[in-house]
């Protein structure tokens, strides 16, 4: 494999949700360890995995990997990393200001910003802080879905250069005021970034055209900010000699031999490396050696296939579209790890509710979606939209220049207009968006495609501190107010889909979401198990082992998580435009419908 031959010291894994960047950084990790390398592993990913990979807890400590000897790994937990941050800041002031005064210090620093700032404070810190790791050869970064990760990657060239033009009033000035004695760090972070001698990023794609597409706008931003030293991994390739007359898996070769064939052109120069799908999970230091092996390891790990192959019945998308429709308006959030087809299930259901007479709009909040190629044509009566970071920071900018600069001097407006060019800026821009769409949704139904599931954390942690500040500054006035935070705790008005694939990773992420949305006061609605193939009973032998290990999981969401779910079985065509989305939700002929018999799996209808 290209991506690991000669690597520098540094090597960066990132790239759209759900194409495999975990289980690459964990097996090129163990890979190079088990060369005689000391490695450590660190997830810069807000809904890190990794521990789930390896079997063990990890957390924000290094861990010793005691199944590979020389492997270490480390989860920068934003959280932990914030209150940390917090505690720096705010302790030296603690007993020598009023106390109100640091509670208003301890609020301005509760926001989602400053739980970015925490996190790239601590990665930089493993950049350029050598006693951190100077006991190790390689230092592999598993990083979050694209779209977070490029900000994280744009913030040292972005905070050094603002606060070296001076921040006036910054709206962040308590995030950022941690940062401005660390100028000398982030400048020789950007440095060890951009050198390929030090640092190579590997670009993680499937075989699939929206997330080809999706990388090569990614390579072209990251050579932009001087990450020019970069591979292509396209993983999960199912080999044509898998197919074994199955049309599922002809179909699915089909469609990966033409999106390799239509490769965009700026991907077409870079060293590239193709990894083939396997039969089985990518959990275990077993599974994770296999994935990079010159030779086939798949029987020592892939279970034996049952004859006949189990049956199973699980509730239609249908039926929950059904619940939602009685309420006649509210928002749906789709919420889950990258890559397990939000987009598409989101694009479905405003779909089918449109069909069905409602007024309904459809919109995202990830940066790195792709709603119109997805409805593709045949949704015309669909409102379409998409919180694009940039579009709202020109309409916030513009906005506050018309209202709080519109009185100002040239002095006085050319510090707001700095204040403005904040990184945290975003943060609010994006918040005000994200608000207005769920106010929209008292009136009219609002699908919500959401960022991968960190990501979309961030988001819900700024809308808690605004509600929190809200709580605060109108509780005691005795004044009716409702904030975004309190109509998504209401369940007759935001009904959460969590959606899932029928595999290890993404069920336990999905219920570590659940379990997040829980303590923030947000009961998940429903899930739903999207592209099962154990529902779709392919023939080919690969496939169907894949099929065989979904059972544990379906048992685990049925019996542990919720009792209200959907599942999909998985497609021969890709589900793009309104035609073929509104098939995700038809019900299956009662003629055709197979009866339960997975063991103790219950048949649980959707509620």
């Amino acid at each position: 494999m290209k991506f690991i031959d000669h690597p520098p010291r540094y090597l960066f894994f990132t790239g759209k949700g759900g194409v495999g960047k975990t289980s690459l950084a964990c097996a090129a990790a163990v890979h190079l360890a088990d060369t005689g390398q000391r490695v450590l592993l660190v997830s810069t990913d807000p809904a890190s995995n990794v521990g789930q990979v390896f079997g063990t807890a990890i957390g924000n400590r290094i861990v010793a990997i005691d199944a590979v000897p020389g492997l270490s790994a480390l989860e920068i937990d934003p959280p932990a990393a914030a209150q940390a941050y917090r505690d720096r800041i705010v302790g030296p002031v603690r007993g020598v200001l009023p106390n109100d005064v640091v509670r208003g210090i301890e609020e301005q620093l509760s926001g989602a910003c400053t739980t970015e700032v925490a996190a790239f404070d601590e990665f930089t810190a493993l950049l350029t802080d050598g006693t951190l790791t100077h006991d190790y050869d390689h230092v592999v970064f598993d990083t979050a879905p694209t779209g977070h990760t490029l900000r994280l990657l744009q913030l040292p060239g972005a905070w050094t250069g603002f606060l070296e033009s001076g921040r006036g009033d910054a709206s962040c000035l308590g995030p950022l005021s941690g940062l401005e004695k660390q100028r000398t760090r982030y400048k020789a972070a950007v440095e060890a970034l951009a050198d390929p001698a030090r640092t190579r990023l590997v670009l993680v794609a499937r075989a699939q055209r929206a997330t080809l597409q999706e990388v090569a706008r990614t390579r072209q931003e990251l050579a932009a900010i001087g990450l020019t030293h970069q591979h292509l991994v396209v993983n999960g390739v199912l080999a044509a000699g898998e197919t074994h007359g199955d049309p599922l898996a002809e179909a699915i070769v089909a469609r990966e031999a033409a999106a390799l064939r239509e490769l965009p052109p700026d991907l077409r120069d870079l060293p590239c490396d193709m990894v083939p799908l396997l039969p089985f999970n990518l959990v275990g230091v077993p599974a994770l050696r296999a994935l990079l092996a010159p030779s086939p390891m798949h029987d020592e790990i892939a279970p034996p296939l049952p004859e006949p192959f189990p049956e199973l019945d699980l509730p239609p998308l249908a039926d929950l579209i059904d619940r939602i429709e009685a309420e006649g308006y509210g928002l749906v959030m789709l919420m889950g790890k990258g890559g397990v087809g939000k987009t598409t299930l989101a694009a479905a259901i405003a779909v089918e509710l449109s069909r069905r007479g409602h007024p309904v709009h459809l919109t995202t909040t990830d940066p790195a979606a792709h709603l119109a190629q997805t409805l593709n044509e045949g949704a015309d009566d669909l409102e379409v939209s998409r919180i694009d970071p940039q579009t709202e920071i020109a309409r916030y900018r513009e906005h506050v220049l018309a209202t709080r600069g519109r009185d100002l001097d040239a002095q006085g407006r050319a510090l707001l207009e700095e204040d403005l060019r904040s990184p945290c800026t975003e943060e609010i821009a994006v918040f005000r968006a994200f608000s207005a769409v769920i106010r929209e949704a008292g009136r009219r139904f609002v699908v919500m495609d959401t960022a991968p599931t960190g990501h979309t954390l961030l988001l819900l942690d700024a809308t808690g501190a605004y509600h929190r500040d809200m709580a605060r500054q109108l509780g005691r006035t005795g004044r009716h107010f409702t904030t975004p935070m309190m109509q998504l705790q209401d369940p007759r008005q935001t009904k959460v889909l969590l959606v899932t694939l029928a595999e290890t990773t993404p069920v336990l992420e999905a219920a570590q979401l659940q379990a997040d949305l829980r303590r923030a006061g947000i009961e998940p609605w429903a899930w739903v198990i999207n592209g099962c193939l154990a529902m779709a009973r392919p023939s080919s032998p690969l496939l169907r082992r894949r099929a065989l290990a979904e059972l544990t999981q379906i048992e685990a969401v049925r019996e542990r998580h919720t009792r209200r779910l959907a599942a999909i079985a998985a497609l021969t065509e890709e589900p793009v435009g309104a035609e073929r989305l509104l098939r995700l939700v038809q019900r299956a002929p009662a003629a055709v419908r197979q009866s339960p018999s997975i063991g103790s799996i219950p048949h649980v209808r959707a509620m």
